[in-house]
């Protein structure tokens, strides 16, 4: 049943792919960014999908955004939570601003956008909602404690939600990628790449595509018995 989508930073990386994968699946897609115009604008034209600019980190803003993507396509049933930023620096190094960023619009932005579209979701009885976590916050990671506290955040987030919203129909469910073949791990220099392919068992980086199929999925009526999971996808590198 074709849905109306909402996929956060969907216009770049693995919100790109997302995008493609919900609207290859026959929803009407809408992808959020937060400042690349070009970026947006490139993707709009190769995609037909259409792209809305606004903070998921301001609540306003999200309330503003989430309501003109229902004027223009109808109400949102399938909400993802993919924008994510990074600002890495060892703990002892780490400014109040570089934790405050990330927690903003990782996980603060996560809660953001959902509250804005739940009371309808419950209001119709059918909700899906996919997180989008992160090895690292599974495992934590070295230089990544406001990352790693974001992402282990929207995993505790969802098992939360999921429980308050099953009886109205709405899953919550996260899908935690390990390291992605996306443009900005691949910029990382080659010998930095094999070290962290020689800790992946299969061997390999994973693809976006590989993600946004298991996203497509849980967005689906087909998914309608999970809720409250963490689907892995990290090729074995940790298994939780």
């Amino acid at each position: 049943m074709a849905r109306v989508a909402i996929v956060t930073g969907g216009s770049r990386g693995i919100g790109a792919s997302i995008s493609r994968a919900l609207k290859e699946a026959g929803h009407e897609v809408a992808a959020t960014y937060g400042g690349n115009d070009e970026a947006a604008g490139a993707f709009t034209e190769e995609t037909g999908i259409r792209t809305f600019k606004f903070d998921v980190g301001d609540y306003e803003a999200c309330k503003a955004g989430i309501a003109e993507v229902e004027n223009a396509l109808g109400p949102v049933e399938i909400l993802v939570n993919n924008a994510g930023i990074t600002r890495d620096a060892p703990f002892h190094k780490m400014t109040p601003d570089q934790w405050r960023e990330v927690i903003d619009t990782n996980l603060t932005g996560v809660f953001n956008m959902t509250h804005n579209v739940w009371g309808g979701m419950r209001d119709r009885g059918f909700g899906r909602i996919v997180n989008i976590s992160s090895i690292n916050g599974q495992k934590g990671q070295f230089g990544q404690a406001n990352y790693s506290a974001a992402k282990a955040g929207d995993i505790g987030l969802t098992k939360a939600l999921a429980q308050e919203g099953a009886r109205k129909g709405i899953t919550v469910n996260v899908v935690s990628p390990g390291y992605i073949a996306t443009d900005m791990v691949m910029a990382v220099p080659e010998k930095v790449r094999e070290q962290i392919v020689a800790q992946i068992p299969v061997g390999r980086l994973g693809e976006p595509e590989e993600i946004a199929r298991c996203v497509a999925f849980l967005a689906s009526d087909d998914a309608g018995f999970i809720t409250g999971a963490t689907l892995t996808a990290n090729g074995g590198q940790y298994l939780a």
